[in-house]
C-alpha cells in the first residue's frame, strides 16, 4: 500500500469510528441505535448527507446528545479493534526504499540526498565480480497475477516479466522488441500465453522468444525473435537463471514442502535496498563474531546502532551460538545452524530460539526458525543486484502457526537485518581483511562463493574522475 492511500485508509477509518461513536454515545445501547434507524421514515444514508450538509446541526446533536466520556471511549474502542482485526489478519508489508534505513539524518537533508552522498564518497575498495552466476529473484509469485506484466532492470539486463494469461506461467524475455526498440514491459499486453508489444502489436511467446504473431504481416520471418531467459517459478518467488558465459542451470533451488502443499500459509513480506557489494551480504552468514556484538542487545532496542546498546540493551541481551559450512553433496549450498537465549541482567532464560539457514547459490536463502510453543516459519531470503553497489534485499514468511506470531517473527528479522544494513551501507570491501584465527569462517566462506563467478563476470572499475564505472 502506497503512503498516500494508507493515510486515506486512516483518514476515513477514523472517521467511520466518530460517526458511529456519536451514533452509540447518542443511544444507550447498540440495540437502541437499531431500533432507531430501522424506525425511521428517512433512510440512515439520506441522514448522513444531511448531517454533513448541516455541519452546526451536527455539531448541536453531538453536544447535546453525547457525552464527552462516550466521544472518547467508543472511537477508543473501535480504534483498538481495528488495531487487533490488522495484527491477527493482516499480512506484515514494510516497504524501506533506498535511504529510509541504514543512514544518519543532518544538517536537513532528505534521505536520498544523503544515500547518493554516501554512494560516491564511500570507497568500494577492490571488488569481487559484481554479478555471479546463479538463480536470482524478478519477484514474488504473489505480485504477479494472471495477464500481469512488470519491468525488471538487474543484473546488467533489461527484462520484461508477465504471467500468461491461459496457462498462468510466469515468462521472462528481453524488455525491448528486436523491430523498434520500445519496452515491451511498458505498455504491452498479455495475449494468450504472448507479450504484445506495445508500439506495432507484434506478439513475443516467453519461453521461446519467437514473434507469434504480427498484425500487419503476411508472413512472420523465422528469424523475427527476442531473447528469452530460463525462468523458475518456485516458493512462492519467480527466478531468473544468469550466467556471464551464457550456460545453462547447473542446479536448481530445493522443492519447499511445506510452501508447496500449503502447509505453510504466506503472512507478510519486507523489501529493503542495500548500498553494497552482493557478497558483503550472504557473508554475514559465516561471521559469527558479530552476533555477539552487533546483535547483541535485545531487538527491542531498536536498529540505530548508536543507541542500541543504551537502555535497556544494557540489562537485556540476545545470547548466541552457531556454526557455518557448506553442504558436501551439494556445493552450491552453504548452512548457518543458530542458537539465541535471552539474558535478563546476566541470567539467561529458559526455552531458545533455533534457526537454520540455507545459503543457495549467490541471492537465495531459506531460514527455518523454530518458536517454542509455536513451531516453524519459514523466511525466504532473496538478493538481487540491481545495479554493481545497489541490492534488492526481500524477506518472504511461510508458516503455519497464528498470524501474529508470523508477523512478530519477520519483525524481528526485520530489525536484525536493519542494524546490519547501518553497517552495510558504510562499509567498504576489504579483499584481504586483517582476520584472527577467530574469523576462519569468513575466510572459508569466501574461497566457498568463489564458485559463482566465472572468467567473464563483469567486474567493476572506480575511476577518481568519472565515477563508478562497470
Amino acid at each position: 500500500m502506497s503512503p498516500n492511500g494508507f493515510r486515506l485508509y486512516w483518514f476515513f477509518g477514523v472517521l467511520a469510528a466518530i460517526i458511529l461513536a456519536v451514533a452509540l454515545g447518542s443511544s444507550s445501547t447498540p440495540k437502541r441505535l437499531r431500533d432507531r434507524i430501522r424506525g425511521t421514515d428517512t433512510p440512515l444514508l439520506d441522514t448522513l448527507v444531511h448531517l454533513f450538509e448541516n455541519p452546526t446541526e451536527f455539531l448541536e446533536a453531538i453536544a447535546s446528545k453525547v457525552s464527552i466520556f462516550s466521544l472518547v471511549t467508543w472511537p477508543l474502542i473501535i480504534y483498538i479493534v481495528f488495531v487487533l482485526i490488522r495484527l491477527f489478519f493482516s499480512p506484515l508489508n514494510v516497504e524501506r526504499k533506498e535511504g529510509d534505513m541504514g543512514y544518519i539524518m543532518a544538517n536537513g537533508r532528505t534521505k536520498m540526498e544523503i544515500a547518493n552522498e554516501m554512494r560516491k564518497r564511500r570507497r568500494p575498495g577492490n571488488l569481487p565480480p559484481i554479478y555471479p552466476n546463479g538463480w536470482f529473484s524478478v519477484g514474488r509469485s504473489v505480485d504477479l497475477k494472471r495477464g500481469d506484466v512488470m519491468y525488471k532492470s538487474m543484473l546488467g539486463l533489461e527484462l520484461a516479466v508477465y504471467r500468461g494469461a491461459n496457462d498462468g506461467e510466469a515468462r521472462i524475455l528481453h524488455a525491448y522488441c528486436p523491430h523498434m526498440g520500445a519496452n515491451l514491459a511498458v505498455g504491452g499486453k498479455v495475449k494468450g500465453n504472448c507479450l504484445q508489444c506495445p508500439f506495432h502489436g507484434w506478439a513475443f511467446e516467453g519461453k521461446t522468444g519467437k514473434v507469434e504473431s504480427i498484425p500487419y504481416a503476411s508472413k512472420i520471418p523465422s528469424s523475427a525473435k527476442t531473447k528469452h531467459y530460463p525462468c523458475l517459478e518456485l516458493n512462492g518467488i519467480i527466478h531468473i537463471w544468469y550466467h556471464a558465459e551464457g550456460k545453462e542451470p547447473l542446479w536448481y533451488p530445493p522443492n519447499m514442502e511445506g510452501i508447496q502443499s500449503g502447509k505453510m500459509s504466506y503472512h507478510g513480506k519486507t523489501d529493503h535496498i542495500v548500498n553494497a557489494h552482493i557478497e558483503e551480504i550472504p557473508e554475514n552468514g559465516a561471521d559469527l563474531n558479530h552476533l555477539s556484538h552487533l546483535h547483541e542487545p535485545i531487538l527491542f532496542t531498536g536498529r540505530d546502532l548508536r543507541h542500541t546498546a543504551a537502555g535497556i540493551g544494557q540489562y537485556v541481551s540476545h545470547l548466541w551460538e552457531g556454526e557455518w559450512h557448506c553442504d558436501e553433496e551439494n556445493k552450491h549450498i552453504g548452512i548457518l545452524n543458530l542458537t539465541t537465549q535471552i539474558s535478563v541482567l546476566g541470567i539467561t532464560l529458559p526455552g531458545e530460539i533455533t534457526a537454520k539457514a540455507e545459503q543457495v547459490g549467490p541471492g537465495i536463502v531459506y531460514l527455518h526458525i523454530h518458536l517454542p510453543f509455536f513451531g516453524e516459519a519459514l523466511i525466504v531470503q532473496t538478493v538481487t543486484p540491481l545495479e554493481p553497489l545497489l541490492q534488492e534485499v526481500q524477506h518472504t514468511v511461510f508458516t503455519s502457526m497464528p498470524r501474529f506470531a508470523a508477523k512478530f517473527t519477520l519483525w524481528a528479522e526485520s530489525v536484525q537485518f536493519e542494524r546490519d544494513l547501518m553497517v552495510w551501507n558504510h562499509k567498504t570491501y576489504e579483499a584481504k581483511p586483517m582476520l584472527l584465527k577467530e574469523d576462519h569462517l569468513v575466510g572459508k566462506h569466501r574461497r566457498w562463493y568463489q564458485q559463482f563467478y566465472s572468467e567473464n563476470s563483469p567486474r567493476f572499475q572506480f575511476k577518481a574522475k568519472d565515477g563508478l564505472e562497470w
